[in-house]
């Protein structure tokens, strides 16, 4: 396989491993309920659903080692326990929201079944790719994105032309690039970064025949690539979603995950024509099953390397995981996003600021500088964690003293000052 070919297919790969349910189904809701704000809400979105993820990417092509890496500096205890928190919520939330997303609009409204079948299904068919992990990015990258990527550019393509270019006037309570951001969180993808570029870098080794550099050029291409593509088709869905705003009834007495089925449904139906519901069909089942196969390899990879690369380990993490998917497959979408929100407002800063120092040169990132950082990330996130499970008068008065934390970013000038201050510090000791 030649450089070029290589340098495809792992961009590919890379773009269906981030691509899944919360991807599809979060950015033509968020440009419909935006109306003529969409272009700073696409903005903000770009920064927590593309950038980040994007140089998580780098730094993994900057470490070429796993998930343990991105924390080590801080201590391997919190690297281990961090490494465990966050394959533990990759395969119990985004996991099982890609079945739950498969499911909702692709299945039911055709065949009528239970989700329970659906999942089941679904997971059997995960367990088989994950258990052939070394062909993952052939298979992904040669086959299954190149006919994703098409069918979107399709959808926003003929959606956009043959829209009438109008958006609706809203007002917005929060400023439009912070909205943007935050739903970025919901699609899981700077976690999917950490995630999902250790299945890259071990499908690499497994697959390719290259010295340290050449890997490290060919993921970082391939990141930049992969990120392009993620926004472009992220500003696409925004638009769509925002000029389309007049022209499609979503109902807005039904939940956030039907009005999201109905808006992609109406989109896809208005611009491809009754073929229209078919192509969405076969499009959220293929975007949302390749990052449930990169999601588990990516968990099952991990356990293994941490008990004596045992075979046996993959395979029981493997089917472990989708037992999991299938149980938890059986709540709607929106329930497993409202669950996943406290967990986001933890754990997000942290892996933030982590994929930020990982691509720091050394000399500015020293172990210090992880450990200051991250305890002060920690801290001052827990505010937006305690609010919103239990919301007191007593926290709200504290954040107000909190720059940013209204926003819930109460976490990102504390961290940047600390981070100064001990990298300040680290430099003086090393000229002492």
């Amino acid at each position: 396989m030649n450089k070029t070919k290589n340098l495809l297919v792992v961009s590919f790969a890379l773009f269906s491993l981030f691509f899944g349910a919360g991807n599809l189904l979060l950015p033509p809701l968020l440009g419909y309920n935006s109306g003529e704000h969409w272009l700073w809400v696409a903005f903000g979105f770009m920064v927590t659903a593309v950038v980040i993820p994007i140089i998580g990417i780098l730094a993994h092509a900057k470490l070429q080692g796993t998930l343990y890496d991105f924390g080590k500096k801080v201590s391997p205890k919190f690297s281990l326990l961090y490494c465990i928190i966050i394959y533990v919520i990759a395969v119990a939330i985004p996991s099982p929201r890609t079945a739950a997303a498969t499911h909702e609009i692709a299945i039911h409204p055709a065949f009528g079944t239970s989700p329970l079948l659906t999942s089941a299904i679904y997971f059997a068919l995960v367990l088989v790719f994950v258990l052939n992990r070394s062909k993952i990015i052939s298979l992904i990258g040669k086959y299954l994105t190149p006919f994703i990527v098409i069918m979107l550019l399709m959808v926003i393509g003929i959606g956009l032309f043959s829209s009438e270019m109008t958006t609706q006037v809203i007002n917005l309570d929060t400023p439009a690039a912070v909205i943007g951001i935050l739903e970025g969180y919901q699609t899981f993808d700077a976690i999917g970064a950490v995630v999902v570029g250790a299945v890259i870098i071990i499908s690499i080794n497994l697959k390719i025949d290259a010295s340290f550099e050449e890997k490290r050029e060919l993921i970082r291409k391939s990141g930049w690539i992969a990120g392009f593509g993620l926004f472009i088709i992220y500003a696409g869905l925004i638009s769509v979603g925002a000029y389309y705003g007049s022209e499609i009834n979503i109902n807005d007495t039904l939940s956030n995950d039907m009005q999201r089925a109905n808006l992609l449904r109406g989109i896809s139906i208005t611009s491809l024509g009754s073929f229209g519901n078919t192509i969405l069909s076969v499009l959220i089942s293929l975007a949302c099953f390749t990052t449930a196969v990169g999601i588990i390899a990516g968990a099952a990879d991990y356990f293994k390397g941490l008990l004596n690369n045992s075979q046996t380990v993959y395979i029981i993490t493997a089917v472990i995981a989708c037992i999991l998917g299938i149980v938890v497959g059986q709540l709607d979408f929106n329930s497993i996003i409202v669950i996943a929100i406290p967990v986001l407002l933890c754990v997000y800063p942290i892996t933030i600021v982590l994929i930020l120092l990982n691509v720091l040169p050394d000399k500015l990132a020293t172990p210090l500088v992880f450990r200051a950082v991250v305890l002060i990330t920690f801290l001052f996130s827990l505010p937006d964690v305690i609010g919103f499970i239990s919301p007191s008068e007593t926290l709200q008065s504290i954040a107000e003293y909190i720059p940013l934390a209204q926003y819930s970013f109460g976490w990102v000038l504390p961290a940047f000052v600390v981070f100064l201050a001990t990298s300040y510090i680290s430099q003086k000791k090393q000229k002492a």
